[in-house]
């Protein structure tokens, strides 16, 4: 049986669409979409157990994986299949998680999935763009309790013109590359990065990606009702006692404001709060105690989540003390670590980020394989977040998603700030010693002074901020945050994260967590984060206000050559001969790429001992010497022969060529010795390949005075004639 399609298209403009199709794949599942958009398909679905999982919170799973296969491409590695997710794959995981989560109801606890596939690859579509679409769509087609449609756009801008969901291609032209997650009526999420724009651009751009959005959303509506919408699923709510509730909040309250006024460490202040929430626990009997205990400890954290925020709307108050604009002290320390290429330490408040560069070869380069997008990063930062930076122990368990993530913010803040032409591969590694607030923008900061204290000329110092909102809709106050704390982070509207120099915006990461945001507020929010960048970036440089002029003297230096491609082969020799036996004299690394256009050989030579390079650059020139007809060069005698002296040219050592006596001198040379010896340096005159001989020629006597014939001599023109001249007659 053919079974019925719906299908609905959502129109991009300039050509593109976007289509919806359910009804055809994977009918057992809660909700199933296909996306397409050209030639890339994504299937998604959506599956939620019934019965709730006995957990406080909702066990959402967001997996997003690209098949090989969808792009004609077999897996890399021994096994042909595909295993863990790639850093890309996890970073779509997590921009589509973060639109979704907030949707759910808070006391809707059912272990969900949501399983969005690349089916078929489009070259000329960026399928990352499309995954909170084809999931939101997904979950309209089921009978899950969700808010409502959501989407995501990529947007970009090339010449002043922004674009949604632009091709890669695009992108490397574009000073833009954000995704934007929003509603109908509320944007939700931003993330991205930005050649150094202005809070008024950024705005404009998630003004832009708002309304591609709308459509999207209306799509998703359109789509549901022709399928037949389907009736929410009835759940088993959590429990809840409102006369319990303000009980909690009339024990609470006026002792959590009292000690969040007093302005404390972390660790003060959270044995403050444990102890007036067992002075709340202490009232109730143990019987009590096992029936409303959980109860109890939730609407304790709820009063002290209101009387925190009160504090800040009421008295412009914080947790530890601060104003809502104030920055916690910070101390930086540049080239701690001895043995490494740079290093940096960024403490701001209890936050603490160790930041180390390392510098390669191009073979030391970050590979990207992935079915969407083949490439290399010569620049890529790891964040390491261990459990002992926040008091805990916990089990590690490999790189976390929140590790992937981070990094990748912070990479995408400093990665345009390294220049064109750095030679190197560039490793920074931020190890996260300790954490109270936005352990991802100390790393932006400490990456920035690892980075000058290694010489690495970064066009410019780079600082980012984390910043909080807490707003009051009925009254319209609010208060914008400047470098957050944990605790603010999770009781605020809004978290923002921005990166940039002295003259504007380089990446961003927003969570926002209220509908209808006012755009005033988001402009303000971004002009209060830039006065905080501005002073945060000041202390960077007040540490170290340039880049070192040169690298370490153990770190490795780098010599790139360009070398015709005709002599690559000479210098990696049979087997590897040359190139192996090079490195070991000279202990310096070395790396050969061909330029896939000019095919020219580009010579990567990387060691800590100047002598060894400069070896290395005397055997290229050697290898790649070349003569010119009708050029002087300097020449040393380094073997004396009956009928001549071989000599070496002294611009490229190992190169020799045959001075025949004949050349030696205008006069009659019966041994060679009588005009030149061993270890003798003279000037001859290259003339090429010798008709005669066919082998290359070089001549003393022609840069010799031609000595006066003698009384007697026969002019050259009266020769007697030679057998072919006779012949020729």
């Amino acid at each position: 049986m053919i079974p019925k399609v719906y299908r609905e298209v959502i129109d991009l403009g300039d050509g593109r669409e976007i289509s919806l199709e359910t009804g055809k794949l994977a009918k057992q599942a809660h909700g199933s979409v296909v996306v397409q958009s050209g030639k890339c398909m994504l299937l998604c679905t959506v599956v939620s157990n019934y019965k709730a999982a006995d957990v406080d919170f909702l066990p959402l799973t967001v997996d997003y994986r690209e098949k090989f296969a969808a792009a004609g491409r077999y897996p890399g590695g021994f096994f042909k299949r595909e295993a863990r997710p790639s850093d890309g794959e996890v970073l779509t995981m997590r921009l589509v998680d973060r639109v979704l989560r907030p949707l759910f109801p808070k006391d809707y606890h059912s272990e969900t999935q949501v399983m969005i596939q690349l089916m078929s690859h489009d070259e000329n579509v960026m399928p990352d763009a499309m995954a909170a679409l084809a999931a939101s769509a997904a979950i309209q087609l089921s009978d899950f309790p969700f808010e409502c449609p959501i989407s995501e756009v990529r947007v970009g801008r090339i010449n002043g013109e922004f674009i949604v969901n632009p091709t890669r291609a695009q992108l490397d032209e574009s000073d833009i590359d954000m995704v934007i997650g929003a509603s109908e009526d509320s944007v939700m999420m931003v993330e991205g990065e930005m050649d150094e724009i202005s809070e008024e651009e950024m705005t404009e751009a998630i003004k832009f990606a708002h309304e591609a959005i709308k459509a999207q959303c209306i799509a998703q509506r359109k789509l549901a009702e022709a399928f037949g919408k389907k009736e929410v699923r009835e759940y088993e709510p959590e429990r809840n006692d409102e006369d319990l509730a303000q009980k909690i909040h009339d024990m609470a309250y006026a002792k959590v404001y009292a000690v969040a006024k007093q302005g404390s460490s972390k660790k003060e202040r959270g044995a403050a709060f444990a102890e007036i929430k067992e002075e709340i626990l202490a009232t109730f009997s143990e019987e009590e105690l096992e029936d409303i205990g959980d109860l109890v400890s939730k609407y304790y954290g709820k009063a002290e989540k209101a009387a925190v925020r009160d504090l800040t709307l009421n008295e412009g108050l914080r947790l530890d003390g601060r104003k809502t604009t104030e920055i916690r002290p910070i101390w930086c320390e540049v080239d701690y670590l001895p043995s490494t290429h740079g290093s940096s330490i960024f403490t701001r408040g209890e936050t603490q980020a160790l930041a180390t560069v390392t510098l390669g070869t191009s073979r030391e380069a970050n590979q990207i394989d992935m079915p969407s997008y083949e490439g290399e990063e010569t620049f890529y930062l790891h964040y390491n977040f261990p459990p002992f930076s926040t008091g805990e122990a916990r089990p590690i368990r490999g790189t976390s998603r929140r590790e992937v993530g981070h990094g990748n913010l912070a990479q995408r803040a400093l990665k345009g700030m390294i220049p064109d032409d750095c030679p190197y591969t560039v490793r920074v590694v931020s190890e996260i010693l300790e954490s109270n607030g936005s352990s991802s923008m100390a790393t932006v900061c400490s990456g920035t002074m690892a980075l000058m204290d290694a010489g690495v000329q970064l066009k410019k110092p780079v600082s980012g901020i984390a910043m909080g909102l807490i707003s009051d809709p009925d009254t319209g106050n609010y208060a914008v945050l400047s470098d957050i704390l944990g605790d603010e982070d999770h009781l605020g509207d809004m978290d923002f994260k921005v990166t940039g120099t002295a003259d504007g915006i380089t990446a961003c990461q927003m969570d926002i967590k209220i509908k209808g945001l006012s755009y005033e507020i988001l402009v303000n929010a971004l002009k209060q984060a830039r006065d905080g960048r501005l002073h945060i970036l000041e202390k960077l440089t007040d540490t170290i206000s340039t880049p070192n002029a040169d690298v370490k003297g153990h770190a490795p230096k780098m010599v790139t050559r360009t070398i015709p491609g005709e002599y690559i082969g000479a210098l990696i020799g049979p087997g590897g001969k040359v190139i192996q036996e090079l490195q070991k004299e000279t202990n310096t690394t070395i790396v050969i790429n061909e330029d896939p256009v000019t095919e020219e050989g580009i010579v990567e030579i990387l060691g800590t001992d100047q002598e060894g390079i400069d070896k290395v650059l005397a055997k290229i020139n050697a290898i790649t010497f070349k003569p010119e007809v009708g050029s002087v060069y300097e020449v040393k005698v380094v073997k004396m022969l009956d009928f001549g002296a071989v000599v070496e040219y002294m611009e490229a050592p190992g190169n020799e060529v045959l001075l025949h006596v004949s050349e030696l001198a205008w006069e009659r040379t019966e041994n060679v010795s009588d005009v030149v010896n061993m270890g003798d340096v003279m000037d001859v005159k290259y003339f090429g390949i010798d008709s005669r001989t066919r082998k290359e020629k070089v001549s003393r006597k022609a840069l010799l005075p031609r000595p006066p014939r003698k009384d007697g001599d026969k002019p050259r023109g009266d020769r007697k004639p030679r057998n072919n001249d006779k012949k020729e007659k």
